[in-house]
C-alpha cells in the first residue's frame, strides 16, 4: 500500500551544494547535446522523412538535437502500433499499471537536477521554473497512480434483492497526446501517464521546441519497462502529422494543450466522423487565458506588486496562467504602479544556463517577433513605462515591459500574448475591476488583492475563471492541491491534477448478474 501523496516540493538553489549539482548537471547535459533521435513505434527504432533541429533559445545556433520528420504513413504505423499494445495493456490491473507509474517517479526523482538541465537549454527556463517543471511531472505520476488504484476498487452502490451489480472503469483505446513546449515534462508526461496508467496506449507527439525533453522521458518509459507500442513516439512538422493523427479513425482520445487556434482545430476535426470510426471522440483542449489581478485600495501594496511581477514575469510571461492584465482601483493605482516598476528593474535577464538570470529567452522565433509586435502595438494604446527593448542577437531575449492607461476592449487587454509584457488598467471602483476582469473570451487564472472578506466571498461567486487566488500570485498550481484549467476558450476545464482527471481516459461500464 502506497502512503498519501504529498507534493515534491522545490529545490533550493540558493544552497551551494544544490547549486553545484546543477551545474554539474548541466555540463553533462551539455555533452550530449547536438545527437539525433529516431521515432519510437511499437518498440522499434525508426528514422523519418528527413530531419529537424530543437535549438537553444538563449543561444540561436546551438543544437539541442535533430529529431525525425515523421510521415502520414508512420502515423498510420503508430496508431496500429498502440492498438496492438493495447490489447494486452488493457488487461494488466489496475495496481501493476499504478506501480509502472512510480518506478517512472523514482527515476525522474533520481534524473531531477538532468531533466531540469534539459529544460534550461532546450526552453530557456531558468532553472527554478525548470526544477518546479519537474516536480510537478514527478507529482502527476505519484498522484495519478494512486487515483488508478482508486479507481480499479469496488465502486460502492446500492444493492438489490437477487442480484449481484458491479460498477467498473475500462479504458478506451488508443489517445493522441499532443502536449506544449512550455511545460515540457510535467504537461507532457502528466497526459501521457493519466492516458497510460488508466489501460489505455498513446501516441505521443511533442512540441517541435520540445522534442527533447519528451525524448528522455521516452528513455525512461523504456528503462522501466513499459511494454511496446504503449508509448509511441513520433516527432515531424504540424502540417505532414498532425492532422492524421487526430483524424485517425482509430484515435479513441485527443489530450492537447496549446494555442487557441490549434486546439479549436482540434476539436472541430476530432467531433467529424472518419470511415471505420465507432466512437465519439473525446477531446481534452487546454488553450490559453488572458488573466488578471485585481488590486483592490485595502490590500496589501505591496505584496500585491510583489505577486502581480512574480505572475507576469515568471518563465518570461509564457505561461497560459501568466498575469498578463493588472486591474488597480484608482485610489491606489499609481501608488501600485510605483510598486511594481521597482521590483520589475531588479529583475536580471540573460542566458538562464547562468544562475544568476531570473528571466531569460522567448522560446522561438516565431513568438518573438509575435511579442515585439504586441509591444509596438501598446505604445499606441497606452503608455509604455519600462522595458520594450530586445537585448542580444544572440538568442530571442525581450525586457520585460510595462504599460499603463491601457483601456479595457484593448488588443492588449484582449489578446493573449505569451510574453513579458504587462498591461495595467485602471478601474473606477471593485464592480468595475470584476467587469474587467471577467470581459474576455477566456476564463483561466484570477486573482484578487483584498483584505475585505465580503469582497473576496464575491469574487468566489462572480470571477469566472476555472483557478481563483487570493492574496497570492495566479501562477503556480499544485498537484492535487490546485488542480488546474479553465473555462470559456481557456479549455474543457478537465482539470490536471484532480480527482476527475482520470475520469477522461476510461468509460464506466454497470455489471448486473442475477443470482
Amino acid at each position: 500500500m502506497y502512503v498519501p501523496y504529498e507534493h515534491s516540493g522545490i529545490v533550493d538553489f540558493s544552497q551551494p551544494e544544490i547549486a553545484e549539482k546543477m551545474k554539474k548537471a548541466l555540463v553533462e547535459v551539455k555533452n550530449q547535446l547536438g545527437q539525433e533521435y529516431d521515432l519510437v513505434i511499437g518498440g522499434k527504432k525508426l528514422k523519418g522523412n528527413g530531419t529537424f533541429d530543437s535549438i537553444n533559445p538563449s543561444k540561436k545556433n546551438q543544437v539541442i538535437g535533430s529529431f525525425q520528420k515523421a510521415t502520414a504513413d508512420q502515423v498510420d504505423e503508430a496508431v496500429k502500433a498502440g492498438n496492438e499494445a493495447f490489447k494486452s495493456w488493457k488487461t494488466v490491473s489496475p495496481r501493476e499499471r499504478a506501480n509502472v507509474l512510480m518506478r517512472i517517479a523514482q527515476k525522474m526523482k533520481e534524473r531531477r537536477f538532468e531533466l531540469t538541465a534539459w529544460q534550461v537549454y532546450e526552453e530557456g527556463k531558468p532553472w527554478a521554473e525548470a526544477d518546479g517543471d519537474v516536480a510537478e511531472a514527478i507529482d502527476f505520476h505519484e498522484f495519478y497512480a494512486r487515483e488508478a488504484i482508486r479507481y480499479g476498487a469496488e465502486q460502492p452502490l446500492h444493492s438489490y434483492p437477487g442480484e449481484n451489480n458491479e460498477y467498473v472503469y475500462i479504458p478506451l483505446g488508443t489517445g493522441a497526446i499532443i502536449p506544449p513546449w512550455n511545460f515540457p515534462l510535467a504537461i507532457m508526461s502528466g497526459m501521457t501517464c493519466a492516458a497510460v496508467v488508466s489501460g489505455n496506449s498513446v501516441v505521443l507527439k511533442p512540441s517541435p521546441d520540445a522534442m527533447a525533453m519528451a525524448a528522455q522521458y521516452v528513455k525512461i518509459l523504456e528503462e522501466v519497462g513499459l511494454p511496446d507500442g504503449v508509448v509511441n513516439f513520433i516527432t515531424g512538422e504540424d502540417e505532414t502529422i498532425g492532422d492524421p493523427l487526430v483524424a485517425h479513425p482509430k484515435i479513441r482520445f485527443i489530450a492537447f494543450t496549446g494555442s487557441r487556434e490549434v486546439g479549436l482545430h482540434i476539436n472541430e476535426l476530432a467531433s467529424k466522423l472518419q470511415p471505420g470510426q465507432k466512437w465519439i471522440k473525446r477531446v481534452i483542449a487546454e488553450m490559453g487565458g488572458k488573466d488578471a489581478q485585481i488590486v483592490c485600495a485595502d490590500a496589501d501594496l505591496d505584496a500585491a506588486a510583489d505577486a502581480a511581477v512574480k505572475g507576469a514575469y515568471g518563465y518570461q510571461g509564457q505561461k497560459c496562467s501568466a498575469c498578463s492584465r493588472l486591474i488597480i482601483e484608482e485610489s491606489v493605482y499609481d501608488e501600485v504602479i510605483e510598486l511594481v516598476i521597482e521590483k520589475v528593474k531588479t529583475i536580471t535577464v540573460g542566458p538562464v544556463e547562468d544562475q544568476k538570470n531570473w528571466m531569460g529567452p522567448l522560446i522561438n522565433k516565431q513568438q518573438y517577433g509575435k511579442v515585439l509586435n504586441y509591444i509596438e502595438i501598446g505604445k499606441e494604446e497606452g503608455e509604455l513605462i519600462l522595458g520594450g527593448n530586445t537585448l542580444s542577437e544572440e538568442g530571442y531575449f525581450v525586457e520585460p515591459t510595462v504599460f499603463k492607461d491601457i483601456k479595457p476592449g484593448a488588443r492588449l487587454e484582449q489578446e493573449e500574448i505569451f510574453g513579458p509584457v504587462l498591461s495595467i488598467i485602471k478601474a473606477k471602483d471593485y464592480d468595475h475591476a470584476l467587469e474587467i476582469a471577467n470581459d474576455t473570451d477566456y476564463g483561466l487564472t484570477g486573482g484578487v488583492f483584498t483584505k475585505d472578506q465580503l469582497k473576496i466571498d464575491r469574487a468566489k461567486k462572480e470571477f469566472h475563471v476555472g483557478n481563483l487566488y487570493f492574496n497570492r500570485k495566479i501562477t503556480g498550481s499544485l498537484v492535487g492541491i490546485q488542480p488546474f484549467g479553465g473555462f470559456n476558450m481557456s479549455g474543457t476545464d478537465t482539470k490536471a491534477g484532480s480527482k476527475d482527471y482520470l475520469l477522461f481516459f476510461q468509460q464506466a461500464q454497470s455489471i448486473t448478474q442475477k443470482l
